[in-house]
């Protein structure tokens, strides 16, 4: 006796669709019949003669002419052919319509909209107005109020937000969206001060934003490489949180960090050099001297002005140990001395320093007062050796602790919150302790947006440690398209999850077909579907709620595109004006003529 033959599962097939077509097809005809039936008895009623006769929707759909005799032609197609086909259609849309949004979302395992309803506008609103007691009294909160625009969950197109408490990081590869989508609309629209660090500056954030904050605020430019080839209309004073050894040494571990990874930053050399670049730079902070002395300093170590400075201002200890670090054996002297004028190298170009160095013809910018204003900061540094980013993050750096301090001395929240896009932030603001910042900024109205090209630069630039640590203190995570890690993407498509999935198996033997149905356990999304998430595209894991696939709304798709776009140009032009100038002012040699 031959075994049966097992086909592949599959959702219907053989004599099981056939039976659901024909229920299908019923259904269809005893609605249509129906329909017919009441609105042929209404024409009837309008213009022809005779009683309302009773329910029959196999006659209404066959024979309407036996029902209602007295009906002409013309009025029998119409009350009962064309008024039901047309019903039929409308009330098709609207069962459709309702029940899509019923549903909320997707039902392949994603987040619907009731499982995002703490981001949605009702919940977020609600929560500004905890958050903000400016708010507590408005009747109508502005979009703008409610928190960071995330993106749009389909259907319904319902607008998701980040609340003013939330810390976000994104990791999305280069021209996936990522500051069209996000930077630059949560920069448009944030309500207070707004921080934000770049690589680059035409056709960027900066030339997007930079005219429309103009007209809320100040706005500061920190440009000391002239990415942007921006004057220098401001100065920051370095050192102003290097006056006690705690603040020196976070401002020598910024230069440390943009010139090593996180490797290589713990070996003796750097650890030694780090020490040394601290009590240079409290040495000067104590008495009010310019960072370039630092630099002098360094060039010489066998000059005890720095001892005297320090012993002078009560730091003995320190003093102490750069005296025993200039008196030791000449090679390890030399040999610290040199690694950390490395790191400090950047301030060697004097149009550099002169960004960190006092000047009384310029405004000075002073982050305490940054974190109270709605004035705008743009940090432009290139990235890769050489580069000035460790004056970036330690600007950035001095930001966000000041508006900490401010914050707890106001309430503990800040209000408007202070928004800080940190663009490249593995590039060009390499701060150290970011993830350990992460766990309690959001909890003082300073919200940090990290923006990552990858997992793996992470990485590289915390440690595996650090980058988890980062990622698990984020309560808003946004993973966009050109996701090429293996390894990441798989992790993403365990977070997701699993769902179960209906498969109906169908057998053929002598005496006939049968089916079964079984259910079976699948990733929500693979690994492959992650790598291949179309740009425009984004999965959205926050705290508490399930995984989401939201659509980024790029400021270019905005009605105010109308404005900004113009704008960005202008911006943009006008970089490229500066950078021709300082071409004409240079001769074939590149001095100046």
């Amino acid at each position: 006796m031959p075994a049966p033959r097992t086909s592949a599962p599959s959702t219907t097939t053989g004599s099981d669709a056939l039976l659901y077509l024909l229920f299908g097809i019923l259904g269809i005809a005893l609605a249509f019949g129906s329909l017919a039936w009441l609105t042929g008895n209404a024409t009837n009623f309008l213009f022809g003669a005779g009683p309302w006769s009773s329910f029959s929707a196999t006659d209404a759909l066959l024979h309407p002419d036996v029902l209602w005799p007295h009906l002409s032609p013309t009025a029998l197609l119409v009350g009962s052919r064309i008024v039901p086909g047309l019903l039929s259609v409308f009330l098709t849309i609207v069962g459709v319509v309702l029940w899509m949004r019923l549903r909320g979302g997707p039902t392949n395992g994603l987040a619907r909209k009731a499982d995002l309803a703490p981001l949605l506008d009702k919940e977020i609103t609600a929560k500004a107005r905890s958050l903000r007691p400016s708010l507590s009294d408005r009747q109508k909160v502005a979009p703008a109020d409610r928190g960071i625009l995330l993106g749009t969950l389909s259907p319904g197109r319902a607008n998701v937000r980040a609340s003013w408490e939330d810390v976000i990081v994104a990791i999305m590869a280069p021209r996936s969206g990522k500051t069209s989508g996000l930077a630059i609309p949560a920069i448009l629209a944030a309500p207070g001060p707004v921080l934000l660090t770049s690589n680059k500056a035409a056709n960027d954030a900066f030339t997007a934003t930079v005219d429309a904050r103009a007209e809320v605020g100040t706005i500061w430019t920190l440009d000391p490489q002239q990415i942007a080839h921006h004057p220098r209309e401001m100065w920051w004073d370095i050192l102003a949180d290097a006056r006690d050894l705690a603040g020196a040494k976070r401002l020598a571990g910024h230069f440390v960090a943009a010139s090593v990874d996180e490797s290589n930053g713990s070996d003796f050399w750097s650890t030694a050099a780090s020490n040394t670049l601290g009590a240079l730079f409290l040495a000067a902070a104590s008495h009010r001297r310019p960072i370039t002395d630092v630099l002098a300093w360094l060039a010489s170590p066998a000059d005890r002005t720095p001892v005297d400075l320090l012993t002078d201002a009560g730091h003995d200890a320190v003093a102490a140990q750069l005296q025993g670090t200039v008196s030791g054996a000449t090679e390890t002297r030399d040999g610290i001395y040199e690694t950390a004028r490395q790191y400090a190298s950047c301030l060697l170009d004097p149009d550099v320093a002169a960004w960190v160095t006092p000047s009384k013809d310029l405004p000075e910018f002073k982050p305490s007062a940054f974190a109270t204003s709605r004035d705008t900061l743009y940090l432009l540094s290139k990235d890769g050796g050489g580069s000035a980013s460790a004056i970036i993050a330690a600007a950035a750096d001095a930001v966000m602790r000041a508006a900490v301090v401010v914050a707890e001395g106001s309430g503990g929240r800040l209000d408007p919150p202070a928004l800080c896009v940190l663009d490249e932030a593995a590039n060009v603001c390499k701060i150290s302790d970011l993830p350990d910042l992460y766990s309690h900024l959001g909890s003082r109205g300073v919200i940090p947006m990290t923006i990552l090209q990858s997992y793996r630069q992470g990485q590289r630039c915390w440690g595996e440690a650090g980058m988890d640590a980062l990622w698990s203190a984020a309560t808003v995570k946004i993973v966009g398209s050109g996701i090429d890690d293996a390894d990441f993407a798989d992790r993403l498509s365990r977070q997701v999850g699993d769902h179960d999935v209906q498969t109906t198996s169908v057998s053929t033997s002598d005496g006939g077909k049968s089916s079964s149905v079984s259910m079976r356990t699948e990733r929500i999304l693979p690994p492959d579907a992650i790598r291949a998430l179309p740009k425009g595209k984004a999965l959205l894991l926050a705290t508490g709620i399930r995984v989401a696939m939201l659509d980024l709304r790029p400021w270019y798709k905005e009605p105010s595109a109308k404005v900004v776009g113009p704008a960005s140009a202008r911006a943009t032009k006008a970089i490229t004006e500066r950078a021709i100038a300082k071409t004409h002012d240079r001769d074939d040699f590149g001095l100046s003529a």
